[in-house]
């Protein structure tokens, strides 16, 4: 403890004279040790032997006797900080604009088409059938909505309409760009055939692309957990902490007329800092905006600015379709072991799926989310 404060003393002496470099936690406690005007008049009139004083009194009092000693500790603490906290904004900035982009994501906007347009099958005949939009607070109640069993959820019939059509377009897929075909010895003629033969296949494979979404909206998630109010205030305090060092520099130091190791980093940090703020403020600045328009093209003009509330509501969505893929995953598999025990595995797909039977008034057989002309 002793050469702790031994050492503090000497660097505190150092860094004031030589604007050498000091860890942040050292500067900052250095700044929560400052005496108040009772505190400091007493030490200045102290002429005793200093070694019979306590260590925090030692430190302060070496301290005392520089010229602004605690506006220069300031100074170096913005100095010593602003690369990791400009690093750690760059990095947010960096995800929310890659949210934003997310969200535009084939699969995401495929699932949202499903659920506009079950919805609509739903409410045909009210006033609030045929809807061309809804916002994404709703997607948050498809897990309240249960079918005739009590157990199966609207979410889970979107799911199971989704996975169908998105393993049909992978197969075609793989088929087209060379890649392995879905069956040994599928080609291009039967290609249909099978297609139609094995949905128990193909909604399996869908069933895993669905089930990767979240892993392909991972900044939406990053995103949800940050405080829009909180990024553009770290922002401006930096920029307040510039101008603090700034007026430091040209009014306190510019009279001193020091030429210290001290003032020539501080000037040449300075203009360092300047363009890393600036650069701070025009993206804080452009991101909010880009916020605003990914909001309004999911909820309209009419939305209020509520942060990055979008964010968490389908974080929160993505949570629900995790647990409802493993469970429409469940339900596949037993059914498919129930039609295996009673020997009908020729054609599973020819058996009605059970979540189909909980919302018959949604069942069409023109129903297929596959035409969403959005791409990723």
């Amino acid at each position: 403890m002793l050469s702790y404060w031994t050492s503090l003393t000497l660097s505190s002496v150092t860094l004031c004279s030589q604007g050498n470099e000091l860890p942040r936690l050292l500067l900052e406690t250095i700044l929560r040790m400052k005496p108040t005007d009772e505190e400091e008049q007493k030490l200045r009139l102290y002429t005793g032997d200093c070694s019979q004083l306590g260590l925090a009194e030692q430190v302060m009092k070496a301290l005392i006797d520089i010229p602004f000693a605690f506006k220069r500790i300031r100074a170096l603490l913005f100095m010593s900080s602003l690369q990791e906290d400009a690093s750690s904004l760059r990095e947010s900035f960096l995800q929310l604009e890659a949210a934003c982009g997310e969200l535009k994501h084939r699969l995401f906007l495929k699932l949202l088409e499903a659920v506009l347009k079950t919805g609509n099958r739903l409410n045909d005949g009210t006033f609030r059938g045929g809807a061309n939009a809804f916002k994404l607070d709703t997607l948050l109640k498809l897990s309240d909505v249960r079918g005739a069993d009590g157990k199966t959820t609207l979410l889970h019939f979107v799911v199971q309409e989704i996975i169908r059509s998105e393993g049909v377009r992978e197969a075609r897929l793989a088929m087209e760009s060379g890649r392995s075909p879905p069956f040994p010895g599928t080609s291009d003629d039967n290609c249909n055939e099978s297609l139609q033969e094995d949905g128990n296949y193909y909604s399996n494979l869908g069933l895993k692309i669905v089930s990767g979404l979240s892993n392909e909206l991972d900044n939406v998630k990053r995103v949800a957990a940050l405080d829009a109010d909180a990024l553009s205030t770290s922002v401006a305090n930096l920029r307040h902490e510039l101008l603090k060092a700034k007026e430091f520099l040209n009014s306190d130091m510019a009279a001193l007329k020091e030429n210290s190791g001290f003032h020539r980093s501080l000037e040449s940090f300075i203009e360092h800092a300047e363009n890393e703020t600036n650069f701070l403020l025009k993206e804080d600045k452009r991101l909010r905006l880009l916020v605003k328009r990914t909001i309004r093209y999911f909820h309209g003009n009419d939305e209020k600015d509520d942060g990055f509330r979008l964010f968490v509501i389908v974080r929160d969505v993505l949570v629900m379709l995790e647990k409802a893929c493993k469970e429409v995953g469940a339900s596949q598999k037993k059914a498919t072991n129930k039609s295996q025990s009673n020997g009908n595995c020729n054609n599973p797909s020819s058996h009605s799926n059970p979540q189909e039977q909980q919302f018959p008034a949604v069942l069409d057989p023109h129903f297929d989310s596959s035409d969403s002309k959005t791409d990723r």
